[in-house]
């Protein structure tokens, strides 16, 4: 099952998709835009072109667990990608995933603009990682 995943931002949006085994990321993008709506339309076209078979969306939470302050906003935005896409939207845990993405940016040498080009691409891969060992260790 390819799985497409979102790592929701206001200025930039990172994809990741897996492989048609829905075993390991493969395909990564960004797209720059600040419009919601056109942020929603292309994720739904990048799903149909890559066939991808379910939707996984980065979702903001607290160290604690419980929801941050922007989790109402992704909820909604999640609504506006289903919408687009014709499919659910999963909402996973995005926990650290920025910061880990920023520190394995660092640690591979990429830095400044090199860096804010693709930390997006890398949040969004970490998130499709997580949820395709969650799907492995629950199937």
């Amino acid at each position: 099952m390819k799985v497409l995943a979102i790592d929701y931002g206001d200025a930039r949006t990172g994809v990741a998709l897996s492989d048609p085994t829905g075993f390991l990321p493969g395909f990564t993008t960004v797209i720059h835009s600040r419009d919601p709506q056109e942020v929603a339309r292309r994720l739904a076209q990048l799903a149909r072109e890559h066939g991808a078979e379910r939707l996984v969306m980065g979702y903001p939470r607290n160290m604690d667990g419980t929801e941050g302050p922007r989790a109402e906003l992704y909820r909604a935005f999640a609504r506006r990608v289903e919408e687009a896409a014709g499919q659910e939207v999963v909402l996973w845990d995005e926990r650290r995933t920025t910061v880990d993405a920023h520190r394995i940016l660092s640690e591979t040498g990429n830095r400044g603009k090199k860096r804010k080009e693709k930390v997006d691409a890398v949040a969004a891969t970490l998130i499709l990682e997580g949820y395709l060992a969650f799907l492995r260790n629950n199937s």
